[in-house]
C-alpha cells in the first residue's frame, strides 16, 4: 500500500487509536479490485511516495476485510463520487494496523538491486497504483531486509 507521508504517513497509523484506520480514497479500478482480495491478517508492505526518499517504510496488517468505502458518497469528502451510493457502492476500503517499522527506508533502487524482486510490480515501469499485490516470497525477501 503506497501512500505519500504528507497526506498520511506510517507514523500517522501508528498515532491512530490501536494504531488502525482504515485505508480510503483508493479511486482505481484495478487498485480498488487488489484490495477487494486482502484478507484478514495479510500483511501489507507500507510504501511512501512523492517525497524525499520514496520506498517501503514498515509493516501493518489488514484487520478488516474489505467493506464499502463511506467517503464515497461524502458529498464533503475529497473522494467523492456521485455516481457511488450506500445502496449502490462503488468503492470499497479495508483497515489496516502499524505492525513495524523498518529502520531505514528501503528505496526503489535498493529493491532494484536485489533480483529476486525483477518481477515486483511496484518495479516495473507504469505501476504506480496506491494498491499492488506483493507475492509471498517477495514480501519475506522485502521484509528480511526491514
Amino acid at each position: 500500500m503506497k501512500s505519500e507521508p504528507t497526506v498520511f504517513s506510517f507514523d500517522d497509523l501508528k498515532a491512530r487509536p490501536g494504531r488502525t484506520d482504515h485505508w480510503e480514497g483508493v479511486r482505481n479500478y484495478q487498485a480498488r479490485n487488489y484490495m477487494r482480495q486482502m484478507k484478514k491478517g495479510d500483511q501489507v508492505l507500507f510504501y511512501h511516495s512523492n517525497c524525499d526518499t520514496p520506498g517501503i517504510v514498515g509493516i501493518a496488517e489488514v484487520v478488516r476485510e474489505s467493506y464499502p468505502d463511506h467517503t464515497s458518497w461524502d458529498t464533503s469528502s475529497r473522494y467523492y463520487d456521485p455516481k457511488s451510493s450506500p445502496m449502490n457502492p462503488r468503492w470499497f476500503m479495508v483497515d489496516v494496523r502499524w505492525k513495524k517499522a523498518f529502520a531505514k527506508v528501503i528505496t526503489l533502487s535498493q529493491l532494484r538491486a536485489v533480483p529476486e524482486l525483477g518481477q515486483m510490480k511496484v518495479l516495473q515501469k507504469g505501476q504506480r497504483l496506491s494498491v499492488m499485490p506483493v507475492t509471498r516470497e517477495e514480501f519475506e525477501t522485502v521484509a528480511e531486509r526491514g
